[in-house]
């Protein structure tokens, strides 16, 4: 057990030695100080009712709706600003890759995404040097040097809108006060407004809220933003976000949420991959539950699409726009067939979400943008909000009959698990991988599938130790994946650790 403990990812501490007072903006020890007294115990009190939840569904009570409230019967609305009504497609990527932020924000898309989390490495240097590249993006002023082309590439003037997401409630920062922890959404946006000069902004200061789990935490967020434009000496409604719908327990919540965080909010965003990495996370002792190879599951499976449909109805009935999730298949300028399997496929789902009522996506290419924005009717459908529908769909329908369980479909897991975190441990947050965008989601849902696998007899523990052992060597034979053979080893002993550990929480 020490072993398997010893192999688990570390949390990320900022470096020996490290003074806020010193090695951060002069200024922000003394800002950040009450902030984090102030919401740093409730992100902790939060995070433990998300333990009880849990707990409480993986014996046999899962999730369900609410009873009526002011949120689900009163009527409101948001007031959606102009620079924010087309959204149809949203680049998203690593805010630590410059190169890819500059091509993103000169791509076309209405909306990018620069990421501060999932598919970026939580650890220090990736963070601040993620924090320099947003700064810089928002300014206009990011460049990269282009080594094919030669000379500098920098952000073309464009009405895209610029949007940061920033870590979710469910991490914790370490190495800012001694052995004491902080919240790693509060301690990312405090230190990216505090460094803002918000007058050189092209439009309000836009970010991504992922990871929630209830309605109360948007209580939580909507005090931090209307604290921090205060600050900056703003009005309260100044800071506008948009949230992921990432987890099962929010799907019953999603009304309640958006009515706690309306002066903010501005859309709801299905993140597919971290939400089905979640339903099998809260299902994980029901043998009713036990999902199929991931590729094997249509994009239009039942457990998505009645989301997909309650996210817009939802959302428009209070003038919000409704985003769809990420297509993982990739696109690839070497690979003819593979390019147009994943054109193809970007477009029947992108289709999808649209006659679903969705108002944009989201893309991690350039490439993706035009057939994305393209599916869309522009500039969004929100006068498409049809009263009558449905407030409480089945969020847990029969996953019977679809796809397939096969031993290569567990295969294929432990080999991506082992992949993505060898990646990981090289400094990638995200990797593509067989022609797929594997990011921290996905890795999360191989995971899951494994260990309900273990959980229900579907494989053994020592089939299991087989497949890695196997895949671990077929890796280190063909030196394709980044690293080292030592990393690859050390991304199998991780992997395999927080499968049979339990570790499932998304970090």
């Amino acid at each position: 057990m020490g072993l398997m403990q010893s192999a688990l990812p570390p949390m990320n501490v900022a470096p020996a030695g490290f003074s806020i007072e010193r090695d951060l903006a002069p200024g922000f020890a003394a800002f950040y100080r009450p902030l984090h007294e102030r919401f740093t115990p409730r992100q902790q009190e939060l995070v433990a009712k998300r333990k009880q939840v849990l707990a409480t569904s993986q014996e046999g009570n899962p999730p369900n709706y609410r009873l009526p409230s002011a949120a689900t019967t009163e009527t409101w609305s948001i007031e959606l600003p102009a620079w924010s009504r087309d959204q149809r497609n949203q680049m998203t990527g690593p805010s630590d890759e410059a190169d890819l932020c500059v091509k993103m924000l000169n791509s076309g898309a209405p909306g990018v995404m620069l990421d501060l989390e999932d598919s970026m490495a939580n650890t220090w240097d990736h963070l601040m040097l993620g924090m320099r590249n947003v700064i810089s993006a928002l300014y206009g002023e990011l460049t990269y040097d282009d080594q094919k082309r030669g000379g500098t590439v920098a952000i073309k003037d464009s009405p895209t809108v610029t949007w940061t997401r920033v870590r979710g409630l469910h991490l914790s920062q370490a190495g800012i006060y001694g052995d004491g922890l902080t919240s790693a959404s509060l301690f990312d946006l405090a230190l990216l407004v505090y460094q803002l000069d918000l007058s050189r902004l092209r439009h309000p200061l836009a970010v991504y809220i992922p990871k929630s789990e209830s309605a109360e935490e948007a209580l939580w967020w909507r005090d931090l933003l209307q604290t921090l434009a205060e600050y900056k000496g703003q009005p309260k409604d100044y800071i506008k976000c948009m949230a992921l719908c990432e987890s099962h327990p929010i799907a019953f919540q999603l009304e309640e949420f958006a009515y706690n965080l309306r002066d903010h909010l501005l859309g709801i965003n299905l993140g597919r991959w971290d939400y089905m990495a979640s339903l099998i996370h809260f299902n994980l002792n029901d043998p009713a539950w036990v999902l199929p190879d991931r590729n094997t599951i249509p994009h239009n499976v039942a457990f998505f699409q009645n989301l997909r449909t309650l996210i817009p109805s939802i959302c428009h009935k209070h003038g919000m726009l409704a985003i769809g999730g990420m297509t993982a298949l990739y696109p690839s300028r070497e690979d003819p067939e593979l390019n147009e399997r994943a054109l193809k496929v970007l477009a029947e789902d992108k289709k999808n979400e649209a006659s679903c009522l969705m108002d944009g996506a989201w893309t991690g290419h350039p490439d993706q943008n035009a057939i994305a924005v393209a599916q869309f009717p522009e500039p969004n459908q929100l006068a498409s909000f049809k009263p009558d529908f449905d407030p409480h769909p089945d969020m847990r329908p029969s996953v019977a009959g679809v796809g397939k369980i096969t031993i290569d479909g567990t295969r294929a897991a432990v080999r991506t698990v082992i992949r993505y975190r060898n990646g990981y441990l090289n400094g990638k947050g995200a990797s593509l991988l067989d022609g797929y965008m594997e990011d921290l989601a996905t890795d999360r849902i191989y995971r899951l599938m494994i260990a309900q696998r273990l959980r229900h007899g579907v494989v053994s523990g020592e089939e299991v130790s087989r497949l890695f052992d196997e895949e671990l060597t077929k890796l280190i034979e063909s030196g394709k994946d980044a690293g080292t053979p030592e990393t690859l080893r050390d991304a199998r002993k991780i992997g395999e650790a927080m499968i049979l550990q339990g570790h499932f929480d998304p970090v």
